[in-house]
């Protein structure tokens, strides 16, 4: 598989809720680099970090779009979040069932057939906004 491939399979399984799918994706030693927070490192923190987001968020990502380098080991990922903040998240407000709507973008690297970085961003006052008001 073709490292778009890859990193499309990787979103799809995301919207699917495929957790194990995703983990299979991506090298055993993951960087994963979030919009605010510590770097992680390999899969068992990584697949930690998507049991604490499928605890607090229901999101579904709408309006993907892919672009690659020449070499293919680079691909950006544009898309929407469409979610519902269902269980507090520390240091975040409270949560009651919010629904946002947040534009994002990640940034991945792809070696030997797997992601080995996945680096995200979004605007965090917005969404902060978007969940308080």
């Amino acid at each position: 598989m073709q490292s778009l491939e890859i990193v499309k399979q990787y979103y799809a399984s995301f919207n699917q809720k495929d957790w194990a799918g995703m983990i299979a994706l991506v090298d055993p030693e993951i960087r994963h680099e979030v919009n605010q927070g510590e770097v992680r490192i390999g899969q068992e923190l990584y697949a930690q970090f998507l049991q604490q987001m499928d605890d607090s968020y229901e999101e579904t990502l709408r309006d993907l779009v892919f672009m690659s380098n020449e070499t293919g080991e680079r691909i950006a990922a544009e898309f929407v979040v469409h979610g519902i903040y269902k269980k507090g998240d520390e240091g975040m407000p409270p949560a009651h069932g919010q629904s946002y709507v947040l534009p994002a973008g990640a940034f991945l690297e792809v070696k030997n057939g797997k992601i080995c970085r996945v680096t995200t961003y979004y605007n965090l006052p917005l969404w902060l906004e978007l969940v308080s008001g």
